[in-house]
């Protein structure tokens, strides 16, 4: 089992910046990739971005240029820098792993407003 925390969502303006952290613990051993996904009211969850356990990033074409993912060498650590924030991002951020076995983890998620 892996257990995944995230951190840092809240309320931003139009144009503002935020930054999500999601914490990993448990058995983090065969982690293949990491990354976020969102859900915003009366929509599927879809992917944002995710980067694998050789670094290669993917983006949502929406968000491109502005988010950017990292994550730290352990693997205990996977975080979405979101700038030039757009009401069309309002949505639960999910943080998301997978193990070799395929299978998926996911946190709790964490609410990102942006509003004026």
């Amino acid at each position: 089992q892996v257990q995944l925390v995230e951190s840092g969502g809240g309320l931003v303006q139009p144009g503002g910046s935020l930054r999500l952290s999601c914490a990993a613990s448990g058995s983090i051993s065969s982690i293949t990739a990491m990354g976020w996904y969102r859900q915003a009211p009366g929509k599927q969850r879809e992917l944002v971005a995710i980067i694998t356990i050789g670094r290669s990033k993917n983006y949502a074409d929406s968000v491109k240029g502005r988010f950017t993912i990292s994550r730290d060498n352990a693997k205990t650590m996977v975080d979405l820098q979101m700038n030039n924030l757009k009401p069309e991002n309002t949505a639960v951020y999910y943080c998301n792993v997978r193990k070799m076995s395929m299978d998926n983890y996911w946190g709790q998620g964490t609410q990102v407003t942006v509003s004026s």
